[in-house]
């Protein structure tokens, strides 16, 4: 059995601009099929609109609000909202208002940085 707490998790900066802790990945356990990370923005602060080809990623927030663009359509975001970012898809999700934006990230097959493609 493998349990991975939120803090043992170190943070790095992942191409799109935000900071994670993958607690389960293939970096951290012998997952082969997905990842699950912490992934934190601060208050202003947007990733870099991008995609991924192989990766579908399904966004939980748990802290902060944000607003989500995909595929051209923006909707504002609060915490115990998922959402679904299928592969192909254009993203880009921004911290609003004057708290840290923090959401779970879980990404079938895992997140890779060769998977991150911008415009």
């Amino acid at each position: 059995m493998r349990i991975q707490a939120l803090g043992d998790a170190a943070p790095f900066v992942t191409a799109d601009g935000s900071t994670i802790r993958e607690l389960l990945g293939p970096a951290t356990v012998p997952a082969q099929h997905q990842s699950l990370a912490e992934a934190t923005l601060a208050a202003g602060q947007s990733t870099r609109r991008h995609y991924h080809r192989l990766a579908e990623e399904i966004y939980f927030i748990v802290a902060g609000g944000g607003s989500m663009e995909l595929d051209g359509e923006v909707a504002d975001v609060a915490v115990g909202d998922a959402i679904l970012i299928p592969p192909g898809a254009w993203h880009q999700i921004t911290a609003t208002g004057d708290r840290e934006l923090r959401l779970f990230c879980c990404c079938a097959s895992p997140y890779t940085h060769d998977d991150t493609y911008f415009a």
